[in-house]
């Protein structure tokens, strides 16, 4: 007798249902397809790879032998397999993969929300996710199991209070979160935009204050706005914070500092997660980790 055991990822064949723009740096697509039936996910920080077709190609292109909705799952968390037949494919040719995170799921019918943040105009998901339009192919790797490794916001049981700090990269994964929690959990976030019409309402249970913070554009030297603004915030009182912070690395880093050295939060009370490197494609920077 042998027992199945659900693999944790595997890929997903999806079409864009509608698109809607949230703001001039923001924009939320809406995907389906049938085989969203086997994802499942507790939302939060969920974090997707997304394969993005080239201009002119009728859908993202992927080694053969991977098929769409292939699970392939245990190849997808070695990283060998369908990512070094993916690697193999010609420039040009080969899918654009982005990682994201899951903004919402629905059932009935199923459908999946993902905010794409419009960093830069000639970037080649900046460039699909403005363009896009109902029935186009995309190919996700997500979760088939709600409870995943990708899922990196976790805060330890008895925490009594919650930081959040995220650009306009992590203002989807921030916002899910902030809706997730459970009334009487104390928060305070910080969520930083390009454009004051980026601003989000966000409704959540939680005894929460958020506060936006909009960039001044002409900055390209990092993010002191955010570290000005933690470090002049008066905190509640806590005896176990944790803290979540996400976005541009070098920000993530000093933000990181200020909370452990500064704040005196137990650094194994920090989630801190890098999305993008300033100066860097994000080739680039899987590259250098």
């Amino acid at each position: 007798m042998t027992t199945a055991v659900a693999a944790p990822f595997r890929f997903f064949s999806l079409q864009v249902v509608r698109t809607r723009r949230l703001g001039p740096s923001l924009v939320r697509v809406t995907f389906g397809g049938p085989d969203l039936h086997a994802f499942h996910s507790h939302g939060r920080d969920q974090s997707l790879s997304l394969f993005l077709p080239h201009p002119g190609q009728p859908e993202p292109a992927v080694p053969v032998e991977l098929g769409w909705g292939s699970p392939r799952s245990s190849e997808a968390e070695s990283g060998g397999g369908w990512w070094q037949g993916w690697r193999e494919l010609p420039d040009g040719v080969r899918a654009v993969m982005r990682s994201y995170t899951l903004r919402a799921l629905r059932r009935d019918p199923d459908e999946i929300d993902i905010d794409f943040a419009l960093h830069s105009p000639s970037g080649p998901a900046s460039r699909w996710a403005a363009g896009a339009t109902p029935g186009d192919r995309v190919l996700l790797l997500g979760p088939a199991v709600a409870d995943n490794r990708a899922i990196r916001f976790r805060p330890p049981e008895g925490t009594d209070l919650v930081v959040i700090w995220g650009d306009e990269s992590a203002v989807p994964a921030a916002c899910a979160t902030l809706e997730s929690l459970p009334a009487g959990t104390r928060v305070r976030a910080w969520l930083e935009v390009n454009h004051a019409a980026d601003i989000q309402d966000v409704v959540t249970d939680a005894d929460a204050e958020v506060t936006w913070l909009v960039r001044d554009p002409s900055s390209h030297t990092g993010s002191p706005l955010a570290l000005d603004a933690l470090r002049d915030a008066q905190l509640p009182a806590a005896e176990r914070p944790y803290a979540w912070i996400a976005g541009e690395s070098g920000c993530v880093k000093a933000l990181r500092r200020h909370l452990v050295g500064e704040r005196g939060i137990d650094r194994r009370c920090v989630t801190f997660v890098g999305y993008w490197r300033r100066g860097m494609t994000e080739e680039q920077l899987r590259t250098s980790e």
